[in-house]
């Protein structure tokens, strides 16, 4: 894909089209020029304000789906509430944004269903989405509708998973740091060390595949909120929000991570994250 045409796409992304032709709908918004993401104008925000000073930054935003029931696990509990170091798993990641100087707002998706999230504590600047779908994409898409009166098309969105408990502040601004420039978004990943064996689908190993430039995708996954909303919308099936991206022709940053901020799935997966959340791994 050229500049140009990456450009144009983005535009369109920016206006609510349907680049890829999928006639899914789209929210009419004013028209903004090609270029940069970075260097798109801002109008004025509904529902929070900002000082005078930085009227013109885009903001950070994180939004954390969580209404899945984590079947793997085994739990009584949705797997996002199992406790994990004296606390609910999604608290320690609710906490870590909240506690960023970094982050304007966050807004944590459930299922309207939930009858967990309201024992937990109030934070700062946090909201509760009861608008949770069947899978994560359709969460993250019900998530960014409903902010989108209180958001910039050009606010950076965050998109963290609730079972990544290990998430840090010095990842948070890390990813920032690198993504906030960027024309398309990026993602925390790290790289794949070891040796990856393709199976025969009978539990065989039929070849070695090269790990040269593998990566194992993490969270959090950063793109700006009219962009991101129109490519999952013009995605199906996919795992997360940068393959929406790539399916387009994109090309999100890579953003180096950290192994504390693996994915808990299984319930040995807890020891090893109570340990890094104690400081002992």
């Amino acid at each position: 894909m050229t500049v140009k045409n990456q450009d144009e796409i983005i535009n369109q992304l920016f206006n609510g089209a349907d680049p890829v032709g999928l006639g899914h709908p789209r929210r009419q918004q004013e028209s903004y020029p090609s270029g940069h993401l970075s260097q798109l104008p801002l109008p004025g925000v509904a529902g929070l304000p900002r000082s005078p000073a930085i009227m013109n930054l885009p903001r950070f935003i994180a939004l954390i789906p969580a209404a899945g029931v984590g079947s793997r696990m085994g739990t009584a509990v949705p797997k996002q509430y199992a406790a994990l170091a004296g606390k609910p798993m999604i608290q320690h990641v609710m906490q870590t944004f909240s506690d960023s100087p970094l982050i304007d707002a966050v807004y944590v998706v459930i299922s309207p269903e939930d009858d967990y999230m309201s024992a937990l504590p109030e934070m700062p600047r946090t909201r509760i989405l009861r608008c949770g779908g069947a899978t994560r994409q359709a969460s993250v898409t019900n998530g960014l509708r409903a902010i989108q009166q209180s958001v910039d098309p050009d606010d950076w969105i965050l998109v963290h998973d609730a079972a990544r408990p290990g998430l840090s502040l010095e990842l948070i601004e890390k990813l920032i740091a690198f993504v906030k420039d960027d024309p398309v978004g990026g993602l925390l990943a790290v790289p794949v060390v070891d040796t990856i064996k393709r199976s025969d689908g009978h539990a065989h190993a039929e070849q070695t595949v090269s790990r040269e430039h593998l990566w194992a995708a993490q969270t959090p996954q950063m793109f700006r909120h009219a962009p991101l909303l129109s490519a999952l919308q013009s995605s199906e099936n996919i795992t997360d929000e940068a393959s929406a991206f790539e399916r387009m022709g994109f090309k999100p940053r890579l953003v180096e991570g950290s192994p504390r901020n693996f994915k808990v799935t299984l319930p040995e997966d807890m020891l090893l994250a109570e340990l890094y959340l104690k400081g002992s791994a």
